[in-house]
């Protein structure tokens, strides 16, 4: 639906085919909610028991869409009202209302600084609105008459109405009924007719009459307050006490006549800020004194009236007086009847589907969009569905095409000062300041954005949090966030106020962040998983951004790798980086080749680890982790001989992870089949080597599965003493896997209690020892080979190849147990094409000592802890075992 000629688009070109269309975008839900409040507002007020004058009764009839400067406040304003006013103008979107139209009076009032509306005008605007119902309005006509001349003298009220534009908009109508209504009075008092315009005399004697309780003036003696009205000064405060006069008016009307006024209160944020709140004091007043009229409030910021701390200022405060008003972290638009606590609703962003449709039909010629659809997607993704910002944006498209060209995409990939502008246009100082601040992280809460800010006190980040333009999610870890293009404009666009900052100053903020971060990391008490990664990933972002020096992100990254959690860290854009610079790039790129190794290809990884160690950037003990975690995944895609050297490597360096490349070497030996020096240098590992997860690998290739499972349970219990939940996880889903051997039955619990472990975890290799250790406990069944197959794909294009002779090594014995002798040569044909490196060439040797069967000639044996013979025996043992299990089912 079009809302009107865009003036200013048709003003920008000299095409005269360019049909420039004030586009409005659909706003359904906020639609629905008012309608829904409006339709429970009209079963209010038409109960017998709702009284006008009653001005002790909780408030109920308001309704607050607040939201960022540019979002759409104003278009919906103004929808609404025409909605109301005219049925015909209602968007085809929007669903029929449930009350009949000629009940409704909509009447919008701007309170923008622009419009110049003060006091007086806003209750000369409801009452000329309310011409429209075609009788006086004695009570309150004879009060503001009264109030006119003793504040504006000599100056006929037409003339205000005209030059305010009120008489072109609602017609000459009031000053007429408002004479009828003084002639009325005089006559009901028997007043003489040539004084039937003398406005005092007609007072004095109306509120004599009214004290005295005659019967002339009975029709106006039902309202109890009009007496004591009339007597008061008829200053500015007095009229703001006029509006309950038209509440009893309305409430008086007969059947036919019945209105409900619907008030559209337009940029609220206008009426002052929150040290002056004179304005707002009488309109809230106002507010209070209409409980018959509903109101719709559209402004930046929520209304504050249920703050108890405002009592003083306002006349009405508290939840107690506006249970609709009390803040909420619900979401913010709702399609159902609001509720006491949803009447103040956040007005959320445009759909990509809305934003193109407007941007579509916002520029046409001959009907078609004149704005392409790469340049659409583009200014869309940019707006974060910001409505302002498609509007500067087909401003910039019309800039562009004056200059001769074709805009382009990557034209609008820009951002507005014009944003900035706007949004610092209503803050004070020092919360300027903390937005400022606070664009440099993700997400904040109020201690972090005063100390970012460098401010002692935290009043501005607690004001600045109220804002729209911050968004609230209660249930993260810092609360608060900036909204995204908001975020994007006040960091990277042309700053041209007056208290913008330096590059040096920005720099200086983005320090203080850092350095803020650091101290929440390293005060927590105890282990605190979400809040280093939290810290981390902001931190990360804001050295490698500013050049920062490591600092805590140094320690924080070694406690980061120590769990082998190895969630996401790497801050946006990291992608695009220009390469690696400074250690804080190395260090982003390190961590993030880590955490996503789980998901990518292992060789891949270690061309991301060699860039960093290629770099030289990292401080020696972090060079030291890129080293062990390249060595690690040479391992994993079968390059043994670089793995071991780049364990050595870090083993002779006594640094952090000395121990666990010492580890690395054992499980080289075990893999070379030097058993006997595997289990000796096991013995001198300890807890910082996993000493008995490589007992344990070391035992069950022995035939020995119960010696390992054993391992492998000291180890995780050790790794819970240690709160290590990564290598607790590891460890119980190898004893799963060496328990699958001896007993199914046991396996299951063992095998539950491994995904219990990892859940919430991104171990990829740990989660693949599960579905092998599932395999060897279903040995013997006919699900066994599908499920083979689908591993193998998953071990393929992991890049973990080195974990492929274990599952080959587990079909091996899924076939032995069945004596399938064919499948069982090609399992091991493939074994010993995937071992002719030596590495785990021992697994063949394995395969035939489950059969039974005979090693080939001429093969080089490995060096098993207690023989071949007793190794054959026991593994033989183990499927004949499995065979006698599947036998007695």
């Amino acid at each position: 639906m079009a809302g009107g000629r865009d003036l200013r688009a048709l003003f920008s070109t000299n095409d005269r085919s360019v049909q420039a269309d004030q586009a409005f975008t659909n706003r359904s839900s906020q639609w629905e909610t008012a309608a829904a409040a409006l339709t429970q507002h009209l079963h209010h007020v038409g109960a017998p028991s709702f009284d006008a004058e009653d001005l002790e009764a909780p408030r109920n009839h308001v309704l607050v869409f607040h939201g960022v400067g540019g979002i759409g406040k104003t278009t919906l304003s103004r929808m609404l009202e025409a909605a109301l006013a005219d049925a015909g103008r209602r968007p085809s979107q929007w669903g029929e209302p449930g009350w009949p139209a000629d009940r409704i009076l909509p009447v919008r009032i701007d309170l923008a600084r622009s419009a110049g509306t003060d006091f007086e005008q806003i209750v000369l605007t409801i009452r000329a609105a309310l011409t429209r119902i075609g009788r006086p309005l004695p009570a309150f006509d004879l009060a503001l008459r009264r109030y006119w001349e003793a504040n504006h003298p000599g100056e006929p009220l037409e003339e205000y109405l005209r030059r305010g534009g009120l008489g072109s908009r609602f017609g000459q109508t009031l000053p007429q009924q408002m004479q009828s209504a003084l002639a009325d009075v005089a006559q009901a008092l028997m007043l003489p007719g040539t004084i039937g315009s003398a406005v005092g005399q007609v007072t004095g004697a109306l509120i004599g009459a009214l004290r005295e309780r005659r019967q002339t003036v009975r029709a106006l003696a039902g309202c109890t307050r009009l007496a004591d009205l009339l007597e008061a000064e008829p200053d500015l405060d007095a009229l703001s006490f006029y509006p309950h006069l038209l509440a009893w008016e309305l409430g008086r009307l007969p059947e036919g006549k019945k209105v409900v006024p619907v008030i559209l209160l337009d940029t609220f944020e206008d009426i002052g800020d929150r040290t002056r709140r004179d304005l707002e004091r009488l309109i809230q007043r106002t507010v209070w004194l209409m409980p018959n009229a509903f109101w719709v409030i559209t402004g930046r910021s929520r209304l504050q009236w249920a703050d108890h701390a405002l009592q003083g200022q306002l006349d009405y405060t508290g939840l107690a007086a506006w249970p609709g008003l009390g803040h909420t972290a619900r979401p913010a638009a709702r399609t159902l009847a609001p509720s006491n606590a949803e009447r103040q609703v956040l007005i959320g962003d445009f759909s990509p589907e809305d934003c193109d449709d407007y941007l579509a039909r916002r520029l046409t010629r001959d009907g078609q969009p004149l704005i392409s659809e790469p340049v659409r997607q583009v200014i869309t993704a940019r707006s974060h569905g910001l409505p302002l910002h498609l509007d500067l944006s087909v401003a910039r498209f019309l800039e562009l095409s004056r200059s001769g060209r074709t805009p382009q995409p990557g034209d609008f990939d820009h951002d507005f000062p014009a944003l900035v502008a706007r949004t610092l246009t209503d803050l004070t100082p020092d919360e300027r300041h903390v937005l400022r601040s606070v664009s440099l992280l993700d997400a904040f809460d109020v201690p972090l954005a005063a100390r970012a800010a460098g401010l002692a006190h935290e009043g501005p980040a607690q004001r600045l949090t109220e804002r729209p333009f911050v968004r609230e999610d209660p249930f993260g870890l810092w609360p608060f966030h900036l909204h995204g293009l908001i975020r994007s404009a006040v960091r990277n666009a042309d700053d041209t106020t007056d208290d913008r900052w330096s590059e040096n100053d920005w720099q200086q903020a983005a320090h203080r962040a850092f350095t803020t971060l650091g101290e929440q990391h390293q005060n927590a008490t105890g282990p605190d998983r979400l809040l280093l990664i939290a810290c981390l990933r902001q931190g990360l972002r804001l050295a490698r951004d500013h050049r920062l020096d490591l600092g805590w992100l140094t320690p924080a990254a070694w406690t980061y790798v120590s769990d082998s959690v190895w969630e996401p860290l790497a801050p946006p854009d990291t992608d695009t980086a220009p390469g690696l610079i400074t250690a804080a790039d190395a260090l982003v790129e390190l961590l993030s080749a880590l955490a996503r190794r789980q998901h990518e290809h292992r060789a891949h990884t270690v061309t991301r680890l060699t860039t960093v160690i290629d770099s030289g950037l990292l401080p020696a003990e972090l060079h030291g982790m890129a080293l062990y975690y390249r060595a690690k995944a040479y391992r994993d895609i079968g390059r043994g001989q670089e793995s071991r050297c780049g364990y050595q490597q870090v083993a002779d360096s006594g640094s952090r992870l000395a121990p666990a490349a010492r580890r690395g070497l054992a499980q080289a030996a075990r893999l070379a089949g030097d058993f006997p020096t595997a289990l000796a240098a096991a013995q001198t590992l300890g807890w910082e080597g996993r000493h008995q997860r490589v007992l344990g690998d070391l035992y069950w290739v022995q035939g020995q599965p119960d010696l390992a499972a054993a391992a492998y349970l000291e180890g995780r219990l050790e790794a819970e003493q240690h709160a290590k939940s990564g290598e607790a996880a590891h460890n119980q889903a190898l004893r799963a896997l060496a328990v699958a051997f001896l007993d199914p039955g046991q396996a299951d619990d063992e095998l539950e209690l491994a995904h219990q472990l990892l859940a919430g975890l991104d171990l990829r290799a740990t989660t693949i020892n599960t579905a092998i250790a599932a395999l060897i406990r279903d040995a013997g069944t006919s699900t066994v080979d599908d499920r083979a197959r689908a591993l193998r794909t998953e071990l393929e294009v992991a890049g973990l190849t080195s974990m492929t002779p274990t599952l080959e090594l587990a079909c091996s014995f899924h076939q032995a147990v069945l004596a399938d002798q064919d499948a069982l040569a090609a399992t091991i044909a493939r074994l010993r094409a995937q071992t002719g490196d030596g590495a785990y060439a021992y697994y063949t040797d394995i395969a035939h000592f489950m059969a039974g069967l005979p090693l080939p000639a001429g093969r080089t044996p490995p060096q098993w802890l207690d023989g071949e013979d007793n190794t054959r025996a026991r593994w033989r043992t183990l499927v004949t075992a499995r065979q006698d299990v599947i036998h007695n089912q």
